[in-house]
């Protein structure tokens, strides 16, 4: 499998207003992403609530992804969970539907206590798929853990044959250069946090997989595209608008409500959260809308200019 490169989508799971899935609202997520440019998707992970979906419900939003990414661009479906066999059962499914890759955050309430332990769980999950690329999703403020992911590699590397790389959502930016650095850059690094997009790039990740990039994917390729072209002071104001867009949605019981309501701005309407988290009121969301405007940031929300 070649290196990534791009933009990948964490992509929302669409609900109906009774928390039931949507899955017709795929249709136009899938068309979304494939007239923004996307190389990629990430379904089922944090975005996609997996935590709050059944394995029947995960399996049946891989399928609509698979179906209608149709080689346009890359499915990497997220697997993990706190039951090894679970996983194991989603990467089989995964491997029959004809994605092109499987990924898993580390179970996160018994957890591994060591990179060993890790790598023994990612093991049994890839050899459930032994034909997918497989990539670990490292993202310690979800997971509670915070190996170094280095190390990770090293051990990896000799036991998981399909092993591809990592999906780093991890602030750590000596962990992250030592990783695209290891056997000389074997390995994708694709980088998790859309607010420091910048900082990724100047260390060399050439690819990123994020929330934003569902909506808001024009202004994360023109911070790419002004790096290439060696315009920081350009790129540097661009990636400053996405943190101060970043830093509304965070206002919002931990971004995922306000984040799923700019879908709707945008035309992409996927409905409420699930419980445990709840979606803006109509207060709050007015509220939010005036706030996000205010950054100057719609221009690059397709869909949003006349948002409200």
């Amino acid at each position: 499998m070649e290196h990534f490169s791009g933009l990948i989508s964490a992509p929302y799971t669409p609900f109906n207003a009774d928390g039931s899935l949507r899955l017709e609202q795929l249709e136009k997520l899938v068309e979304h992403s494939s007239s923004t440019g996307l190389a990629g998707v990430f379904p089922c992970g944090t975005t996609g609530e997996f935590p709050s979906l059944t394995l029947a419900e995960r399996r049946q939003v891989s399928e609509r992804w698979a179906q209608g990414a149709g080689g346009r661009f890359r499915v990497i479906v997220h697997v993990g969970g706190t039951c090894l066999e679970d996983s194991r059962e989603l990467a089989r499914h995964a491997a029959g539907i004809g994605v092109d890759g499987i990924a898993m955050m580390a179970p996160y309430f018994f957890r591994p206590a060591s990179v060993d332990e890790l790598v023994d769980y990612c093991e049994q999950v890839a050899a459930a798929a032994p034909e997918l690329p497989f990539y670990y999703y490292h993202i310690p403020v979800m997971s509670g853990l915070t190996l170094p992911m280095r190390d990770f590699l090293e051990l990896a590397g000799g036991r998981i044959p399909s092993l591809a790389g990592i999906k780093f959502t991890h602030p750590d930016p000596m962990d992250i250069r030592r990783c695209l650095s290891f056997e000389d850059g074997r390995y994708d690094v694709l980088f998790g946090m859309d607010e420091a997009l910048l900082a990724a790039l100047a260390l060399g990740c050439r690819a990123a997989v994020g929330t934003t990039y569902g909506f808001a994917a024009p202004l994360s390729q023109a911070i790419i595209a002004a790096f290439d072209r060696g315009e920081m002071d350009e790129a540097r104001k661009l990636q400053n608008l996405s943190a101060e867009m970043v830093a509304v949605y965070r206002k919002y019981s931990g971004a995922h409500p306000a984040m799923k309501t700019m879908m709707k701005f945008c035309g992409l309407d996927c409905g409420p959260v699930r419980l445990p988290l709840k979606p803006l009121s109509a207060a709050e969301e007015e509220t939010f809308r005036r706030e996000i405007e205010a950054t100057g940031g719609l221009q690059y929300c397709p869909g949003a200019e006349n948002a409200g």
